[in-house]
This record gives C-alpha cells, structure tokens and sequence, in this order.
C-alpha cells in the first residue's frame, strides 16, 4: 500500500470505535435505522482526519438508503496518497436493536482501485474457508460436495465439519442438505463478516460458510480472508427484479464468479470493533468515566487484538 500503513490502522481503528460507541447507545432500543444512522455518522467523522485521500468503494448510503458513507464519497484530509475504503458501519443491526450479541462496527482499506465495487449489486452469493480448504471450494458445486472436499482438505469427516449460514428464508434449503449430508450448522440471525471470522479465526470452531449476504460484507471479508491467506468465491446474487435489471443496466455480468484475489486485488486490511459483545469482541465497557473498546485488526498475515480505552 503506497501510504503509511500504521497511520491509515490508526485511522480504521479510530472509525470502528467511534461507530461502535455510538451505536452501542442505542442497544436495546429496537430502532435499526437509528443505530445504523449513529454509526455511521460517527464513522464517517473519524474518516474525515485520515491522511490522503480514501474513496468509498462499496458502502452504506445506496443498500441502507443512508446520507453519508454511500459508493463514490471521497473521505479524508486530502493530503497524502489515494486509497480505497469499504465499510458497514454497523453489521448486524437487528442485533444491536435487541441488544443480542454479534454487532460488529467494520471498515477495511486497500490500495487504490483495489476492492472491487459491485454496483448497484447488493447481494453476493459466497464461501468461505481456512487457508488448508481454498484450493478445492467451487460456487457451481452442489453444497455436499462442497463438504466432501473442504473435509477432505482439512483431514475430517463430513460428519466433523460446523458450516456458518445465516438463518434467512432463502437458505432453507441450503441448510436441510447441509444437514441431511451430516455436518453441523450454525445460523445466526445475521452477521455476515462476523460468521467469516469465526472461519479465518483459529480460535472459533467454524469450518466454511456457505450462502448468501452483503456486497459490502463480502468485499470487507475479501481483505480480511486475503490477509490471512484463506479462501474465498463469490457471486452476485440479486434478491429482487429490480436489483437484477440494474446490475445488467451496469453492464455487470450476475453469473461471473470472482476469487479473492479480484475481490480485494491488492494489499489489504480490516479492522472491527465490538458493539453488542459475543464470542469474538466484546462490547464498549464505561465506567468511572472512562470507555473501553475491544478490536480486531487483520493485516499482512497477523492477527492483532487491541483494547482501546478513553478518559472523560
């Protein structure tokens, strides 16, 4: 990346905290757009000081209908070399509403003209596996054998596998043959980029995911699963008529698979923080005046987990 990498960190870490912190005081509310307008408002505030000049390749403002963070925003203070940005503000925003664990506050940055933009696609059909698996996954196999060579890679047993996929209607049946071949299946209610992690993560005990989610969860995946080394496929997938014609209107082919390498096609990292805790961070804690946030930072091979605190 052709910009000091640890000021832009800096810079990423700065936004997901901030939108964590102001996402998180609307936990528990049951005001999704709130909350996603808090976030991304707070975001988009901590960008403004990023040195550079970073353009928003995929973002909030066309798929959550948000004023601010939308595809082509040019964020920054302008002083310094170009970069790509890809955000959700907020993943998992029903989470954050019911206060349940598993909203993520998430950005990842690349070099310029790197992170692929979808258009107006909104949706992208994907897998996800470790580093071991990334050689065998295919979009146009059926789901078992998916399974017989992601277990064949990783040394298990169909049988030993846990698949990530989102419990939404359109994966009803994808779910029923992953559990008819014999693996286990976690379905969270939402929380794309975070059901990736659990895969990329060698402490959570997640073997691939299957289905389909976010553009913008998809490409900050990319980085992420790009950093480390893993693998990944993806394809859009639009949920209505209307997200078909527009992506046609675009001159954008719906069945054209890309690899990670085209999804994030240059250096790369991705940064979350915490908003409702869960098994991967925890929530923003005050007390005594002080905030304390939990944050994980993917870049060049490592992984780093950071705690961030702020005095009144």
């Amino acid at each position: 990346m052709r910009v000091d990498i640890h000021a832009l960190e800096a810079v990423a870490l700065a936004a997901t905290r901030s939108a964590a912190v102001a996402s998180y005081a609307w936990a528990g509310r049951y005001d999704q757009k709130a909350a996603d307008a808090a976030a991304t408002k707070a975001m988009r505030e901590a960008l403004a000081e990023a040195p550079g000049r970073g353009t928003v390749v995929i973002g909030e403002g066309e798929k959550d209908d948000a004023p601010m963070l939308f595809n082509g925003e040019v964020v920054g203070t302008g002083n310094g070399p170009d970069f790509d940005i890809a955000v959700d503000p907020l993943e998992g925003t029903s989470f954050c509403a019911k206060d349940l664990p598993g909203s993520l506050a998430t950005i990842a940055f690349g070099e310029p003209g790197t992170l692929w933009s979808p258009g107006p696609g909104f949706y992208m059909d994907k897998i996800v596996v470790p580093p071991r698996a990334k050689d065998v996954i295919d979009l146009d196999d059926p789901p078992e054998r998916t399974l017989a060579n992601v277990a064949a890679a990783l040394g298990k047993k169909v049988g030993d596998l846990r698949v990530m996929i989102m419990d939404k209607p359109r994966h009803k049946n994808l779910i029923a043959r992953v559990l008819q071949a014999g693996a286990a299946v976690q379905t969270p209610a939402g929380g794309d980029v975070g059901g990736s992690l659990a895969v990329l993560l060698p402490t959570l005990d997640v073997d691939l995911l299957l289905g389909v989610g976010g553009t913008p969860e998809g490409v900050m995946t990319a980085a992420a699963v790009r950093a480390l080394g893993g693998g990944m496929l993806g394809r859009l997938a639009p949920q209505r008529v209307e997200e078909a014609d527009a992506i046609r209107a675009a001159g954008m082919p719906i069945d054209r698979v890309y690899e990670c390498a085209e999804l994030a096609a240059g250096d790369a990292f991705f940064v979350a923080t915490g908003v409702t805790g869960g098994t991967l961070l925890d929530r923003p804690r005050t007390a005594d005046g002080t905030t304390t946030c939990a944050s994980l930072l993917i870049s060049r091979g490592e992984i780093r987990y950071l705690t961030h605190t702020t005095f009144e």
